[in-house]
């Protein structure tokens, strides 16, 4: 992290970042509704570390549009393998790392070739990152058998349990969770990965928003809890949400075991091709020299994760919000204000905010809201602001 000087100057800096400023760009945030203040896709409103684009900047003058070499390929391997070291203290073998274009390919690859049976179910946390809860059946037809988090966010191993004695055999453990921000404890992680293994089911470890946890909280990676999860986990994650690259579609698989990596050395060709070699480039140096970017980013958003207890107590005295321990995704009930359903459109229309709606996320979920806090703190204050006021006059 930077000095408190230099730290102040860049909060003032991106205090300043003005609605008008981010439509201006033009990302999905902003541009999928345009008359509305975005906050609903997960991304972030600050752009990306300068090193990045640094680099990008130089590939760019320097016409370097052809296909990744092996050089660049093994860059990011070993990219990946010393940021898990180092942040999580998960020693990994850069062999054991592959790549794929996003996360949800890795569910995918996950599906076609690491399950014993072809018609297996997927088991799903509720609520969940909204594609997980269509895909498996609409483009890999796969039934999914649904689970519903503790009010914390937290799995319940019986209820895991028996997902899988209803056909489960594959678990969906996304690690910080999306939307409800609870961050496994290693113990939680150990229990589940008990499970799974009696079941001898499979887990893709989704830790995309590993990056983003929040003091004294820190990421256990699942696979590295004990012998039995690395033997039966895919790990995936990316650089793309921490450090806000989601458009060069570039993610990372990590094999914790011989097998499963002598599967991938079968199967790899495809999936490693559809990766973007900017995408590449640019999470290779994200994990390799904007960790200090990283620190001064996660200060930001903690500021704002605390700005949101105060502006729920202030502008929703009747919500319901358990600070999230880690993402920068703030999951809100709001079913005591009794408002007209579906909750999102009735906050774009009234409110002029774009969230994310809970009942996109889960059939338990519809009184609840997901409200990005990766935006200047005048912008967050003002999303608040603009749903109080509507959520107040409805239920008057």
């Amino acid at each position: 992290m930077t000095d408190a000087s230099a730290f102040a100057e860049l909060t003032a800096r991106w205090d300043a970042i003005t609605i008008d400023q981010l439509r201006a760009i033009g990302g999905r945030k902003w541009a999928h509704y345009p008359n509305a203040v975005g906050a609903f896709i997960a991304e972030s409103d600050f752009g990306a570390a300068p090193e990045i684009t640094a680099v990008l900047e130089r590939w760019v003058s320097e016409s370097r549009f052809g296909y990744l070499v092996p050089q660049q390929a093994l860059a990011l391997q070993e990219a990946t393998a010393k940021w898990y070291g180092d942040a999580y203290g998960w020693q990994v073998d850069a062999e054991h790392v592959g790549r794929l274009s996003d996360v949800v390919s890795g569910l995918e690859v996950t599906l076609q070739h690491f399950t014993r049976r072809s018609d297996s179910k997927v088991i799903l946390p509720t609520p969940a990152y909204m594609p997980f809860l269509f895909l498996p059946e609409q483009a890999w037809q796969r039934d999914t058998v649904q689970v519903p988090l503790e009010a914390d966010g937290s799995l319940d191993p019986d209820a895991l349990d028996r997902a899988f004695g209803a056909g489960g055999e594959v678990l969906v453990l996304v690690n910080p969770q999306n939307p409800t921000g609870h961050v496994y404890t290693r113990d939680e992680l150990v229990a589940i990965s008990e499970v799974v293994e009696r079941h001898g089911g499979r887990v893709f470890a989704d830790e995309i928003h590993a990056p983003l946890v929040y003091a004294p909280g820190r990421h256990v990676p699942y696979a590295s809890v004990n012998e039995a999860a690395a033997s039966h986990t895919i790990t995936v994650t990316s650089a793309s949400k921490a450090w806000n690259l989601a458009g060069l579609k570039t993610a990372q698989v990590i094999f914790s075991n011989d097998d499963d990596l002598r599967t991938w050395q079968q199967v790899r060709y495809w999936p490693e091709d559809a990766v973007s070699p900017l995408g590449v480039v640019a999470n290779t140096v994200a994990y390799n020299e904007s960790r200090g970017w990283l620190s001064d980013l996660i200060a930001y958003l903690d500021r704002n994760r605390s700005a949101v207890d105060e502006l729920v107590a202030t502008h929703l005295p009747r919500a319901r919000y358990r600070h999230p321990e880690g993402t920068y995704l703030a999951w809100i009930d709001l079913g005591d204000y009794g408002l007209p359903r579906p909750l999102g459109g009735f906050i774009l229309q009234q409110a002029g905010v774009a969230i994310t709606d809970g009942a996109a996320t889960g059939p338990s979920a519809a009184d609840f809201i997901r409200v990005n806090f990766a935006t200047p703190l005048p912008i967050l204050t003002e999303i608040f602001e603009r749903i109080g006021d509507a959520a107040n006059a409805a239920s008057r």
